[in-house]
């Protein structure tokens, strides 16, 4: 048993929470719980690896359960014992109590969208009828559960509207069930899949659906590795066990297995994966009955996804010789990769595509920031559209018959608005502004490039009040993610105005392993070059405290997902870097990874331990959970995961907070909160949301020693 260790901290009562002295707070207790260590170890090309805590991997035995009761109760009393924290949490409420509303999508005889009146745990579907503005509730999800943590996880109309199915997640896990609605009458129908997991749903007409999903796996459904995707058909009113089989073979099997059905109904596209980046790609023509399944990509070297299918022409979005993505044209008579022909060539930034109305609407990243182009199917440049600011853009999808589209608008000042864009005269009009209780004139945000360990060039968005004083004393989140080619572009945050209101810095690195710049900048940051992205966080880091924005001392990292991973390798390598540590749902343990749930699909980016010795000892050298170091004195740590997280398991999240609590020394808490009837994120009640948020936030300020509101 580890010795249980206190850090011996005395609690006053009655503080005011108006700004005081940085660290003049008075310490709070901390008794960390004991955590049973094991003798278990790993052997890896020769060198054996102690696993202590691997007992908590099991996320169904009752010692696990003990311990993570154990540790909420810890991290719960000294977020209490936070003299603010109530007032955070009700601000962060105050601030997300405004209407949202999503941009209406047309099925039939009714527009379809979603609102939320401000504070409720999930958003509501409504329609109406074209012509009339006579609102109908049409699905209510806040009714599924008592606590608003059973949420929808994807819909699909048929064509004409008249059927309706959608996907339904319990507690945010990946694992959901299919049902369907006669719109009509909103009543649903007997059909009804279950355990479908990372599925969409494309109706063949209104004869039934497709959808996927995985054997199901040996142990426990939360953790254990799921490998084998497969493609099935749901012919409406038949059972699920008659469903059929339309790809996947247990003898070659895909991880990621994706449909969908083109607009005109003719062919079902097929995308199957080994990874996160790479597809292979099939066709099947839906006009001829028994058509056999035709591959037109035979290898997953590249990203491949077929954007529209118009009288025999396909038009594919791909990265095959163009790192930064084109749009090609294809026929079936044509189909070998090194035949098609370009609609839309590259150029120096990064194209992804929409259609609608007739016209291809190409979204470009310059910097990051969203430009828009609208180009007919001959590939002819019609106009570059003009937004309503400098930030992102996203959402120009409309059907072909259709004249108008709506499409989002967003900065990290600017809350998201839907405007109305005139396909014919590329007019656009204001549709919906949110009334949220921030005022952009008094906040800026600018970019700006600084050098990394390499000399690599990374840009950066920093937002902040105006007039910000550069004294080093600014509270400072350093966000970042830097992995699997996601781009992160500016976005409002409604939470994030209640640090920026309380005098904080907001900062944003476009770290390699993302998208920005392509697949290069992706390759940049993954593998053997995954060191480039923690040392692009770092050098943000530094160049935020020589700035002047901020210093070590009121300096926080955050990130979930991979960046956890992110914020995990970093306060090992740098512990001094800054005060505070968000290491949110994180992928820690870097030998193991790739023994959870679809964790093997990840490999592209991370390479696995079994690969090669070098990979072994790369991975290793930098995974947080095999980095901590006994003696060292850790920033302040809020762990975050959650029970139902089938993404990353909470195992990652479990032993490397014990590590942390056994290696740490030093008055900085290092805690886990661990959420109850929550997955990896998505579908999070607003609830769950404010009060994970508040305790973030109050643990940052806290241990920077800043109160709220800090003036």
């Amino acid at each position: 048993m580890n010795p249980k260790r206190i850090l011996t901290m005395g609690l006053a009562i009655g503080i005011l929470a108006g700004c005081q002295p940085q660290n003049q707070f008075p310490q709070i207790k901390v008794t960390y719980p004991e955590t049973k260590k094991s003798d278990h170890i790993d052997t890896y090309w020769g060198e054996n690896v102690p696993d202590p805590y691997r007992w908590l991997e099991d996320d169904y035995s009752e010692e696990t359960k003990a311990w993570v009761t154990a540790q909420n109760e810890v991290t719960f009393g000294y977020l209490a014992q936070i003299p603010f924290r109530e007032a955070v949490r009700k601000r962060l409420e105050e601030v997300w109590n405004y209407e949202k509303i999503s941009a209406p999508t047309t099925y039939g005889e009714y527009q379809y969208y979603y609102k939320n009146d401000g504070l409720q745990n999930q958003s509501i579907l409504y329609r109406k009828k074209i012509g009339d503005q006579a609102e109908e509730l049409f699905l209510d999800p806040n009714k599924l559960s008592e606590d608003g943590t059973t949420s929808l996880a994807g819909t699909a109309f048929t064509k004409d509207g008249e059927l309706f199915a959608y996907a339904v997640s319990v507690a945010g896990s990946d694992w959901r069930d299919i049902y369907v609605m006669q719109t009509g009458t909103k009543e649903l129908l007997a059909d009804k899949i279950v355990d479908a997991k990372f599925t969409g749903i494309a109706w063949n007409g209104k004869d039934g659906f497709y959808y996927s999903t995985y054997d199901k796996p040996d142990g426990s459904k939360l953790s254990a590795l799921t490998n084998n995707h497969k493609l099935y058909y749901h012919k409406l009113g038949t059972p699920q066990s008659e469903d059929k089989l339309i790809f996947g073979d247990d003898k070659n099997p895909r991880r990621y297995v994706g449909a969908g059905v083109t607009e005109d109904g003719k062919f079902l596209v097929i995308s199957a994966a080994n990874s996160t980046t790479g597809n292979e790609l099939y066709l099947q023509d839906l006009t001829k009955p028994n058509a056999p399944i035709v591959q037109i990509v035979s290898d997953m070297d590249n990203n491949h996804s077929i954007e529209d299918h118009q009288d025999g022409v396909f038009f594919i979005h791909t990265n095959y010789k163009s790192p930064n993505y084109r749009l090609v044209k294809m026929t079936l008579d044509s189909s070998n990769k090194d035949q098609w022909v370009d609609l839309i060539p590259e150029t120096e930034n990064v194209l992804s595509i929409s259609s609608g109305g007739g016209k291809i609407f190409a979204s470009y990243l310059k910097d990051a920031i969203t430009e828009v182009k609208q180009f007919d199917y001959a590939g002819t440049l019609e106009r570059t559209v003009e937004l309503p600011g400098v930030g992102t853009a996203g959402g120009f999808n409309a059907k072909k018959e259709e004249t108008a589209l709506y499409y989002t608008f967003t900065s990290y000042i600017t809350p998201g608005s839907i405007y109305k864009y005139d396909i014919a005269t590329g007019k656009s009009e204001l549709y919906n502004s949110p009334k949220v209780q921030f005022d952009p004139s008094q906040y800026e945000s600018k970019q700006v490039f600084y050098t990394s360990k390499d000399g690599t060039k990374i840009p950066m968005i920093i937002t902040h009040k105006k007039g910000l004083e550069l004294n080093g004393k600014n509270p400072t989140i350093l966000y970042g993610y830097g992995g699997f080619s996601v781009s992160l572009t500016p976005s409002f945050s409604i939470a994030n105005t209640v640090w920026l209101e309380n005098g904080g810095v907001y900062a944003v690195p476009n770290l390699r392993g993302g998208g920005e710049y392509g697949e290069n900048w992706h390759l940049a940051g993954t593998k053997m070059n995954k060191q480039n992205v923690f040392d692009d966080f770092i050098a943000a880091g530094e160049y935020l405290i020589k700035e002047g924005y901020t210093s070590s001392d009121f300096l926080a990292l955050r990130g979930g997902s991979n960046g956890g991973l992110l914020v995990g390798a970093v306060m090992s390598q740098r512990p001094d870097l800054a005060k505070v540590a968000f290491p949110a749902v994180g992928v820690l343990d870097m030998l193991r990874y790739h023994q959870f749930t679809a964790g093997a699909g990840w490999a592209y980016d991370y390479g696995t331990a079994d690969e090669s010795e070098e990979m072994y000892r790369y991975l290793k050298a930098y995974s947080p959970l095999h980095s901590l170091k006994a003696g060292t004195s850790y920033p302040a740590t809020l762990v975050t995961t959650a029970d139902h997280d089938d993404r990353v398991v909470p195992a990652h999240s479990f032993k490397f907070a014990a590590t942390l609590q056994e290696m740490h020394q030093g008055e900085n808490p290092v805690l886990i909160r661990i959420e109850t009837n929550a997955g990896h994120g998505a579908g999070k009640p607003t609830s769950k949301q404010i009060e994970e948020i508040a305790d973030t936030f109050s643990f940052g300020w806290y241990n920077m020693g800043i109160g709220f509101p800090n003036n």
